[in-house]
């Protein structure tokens, strides 16, 4: 029997696998992307944060290459493409950024572990 002129019925349970493996496997290079936040908050309250866009040009000065960068409440949430642009924009920023700032570098969900730089 029939489904819609070309395909056989006993087909149809192969197709659906083919094309759920075929789903799994564009969307899994998304789902195993890690990127690594940043965050930039002040240490005294009442504080003005530093101008996203000086860092950005600054860190992109640096070769690190920035997703985003967007304020969040009292804090820059800057996020990198991976753990190693991370890392060295921390670096950059520990030199860049005056006293009383905190840079704390947030782990993505598949990491556990999180480290706090205070800059002072």
């Amino acid at each position: 029997m029939k489904i819609h002129g070309h395909v056989p019925r006993r087909m149809l349970p192969w197709l659906i696998v083919a094309t759920l493996l075929l789903l799994a496997i564009c969307i899994t290079p998304t789902l195993l992307r890690h990127e690594s936040v940043v965050q930039i908050r002040v240490s005294h309250a009442g504080g003005p944060l530093p101008d996203g866009f000086y860092l950005y040009q600054q860190l992109t000065a640096q070769g690190i290459r920035i997703k985003s960068i967007t304020p969040s409440g009292d804090a820059l949430i800057i996020h990198f493409e991976s753990e190693e642009q991370s890392l060295a924009a921390q670096k950059v920023l520990r030199r860049l950024l005056p006293d009383g700032f905190v840079v704390a570098r947030q782990p993505d969900s598949a990491s556990a572990s999180s480290s706090t730089l205070n800059i002072s």
